[in-house]
């Protein structure tokens, strides 16, 4: 794992050999991770499906222009739909499941 600054602002994976991950200490490289031998609970592969339909909701009104509208106007200014829409779905799920 290496420490620094880079020149370039590059974030996230790169070929899934390496990893940039940005900390408030600075920069760090690391080894893409290998999940191929982990296995999930049930508990967390519903939470997995949970956001995988959570995401599928978001999307759908992001994608529709009315719906994007009239989303907007029911969440603060600088918040974006997307993210709102998945926890709205989240928080739905979380009452319905109680």
């Amino acid at each position: 794992m290496a420490r620094g600054r880079s020149l370039f602002r590059i974030r996230g994976a790169i070929g899934k050999q390496v990893v940039h991950k940005q900390y408030k200490s600075g920069e760090v490289v690391s080894k893409y991770p290998d999940m191929s031998k982990i296995v999930a609970s049930s508990e967390q592969r519903g939470c997995r499906n949970l956001f995988k339909e959570a995401v599928a909701y978001a999307r759908d009104i992001n994608n529709d222009p009315e719906k994007k509208k009239a989303y907007q106007e029911n969440i603060r200014k600088n918040r974006s739909v997307f993210n709102a829409a998945v926890s709205e779905y989240m928080k739905r799920a979380k009452k319905a499941k109680v």
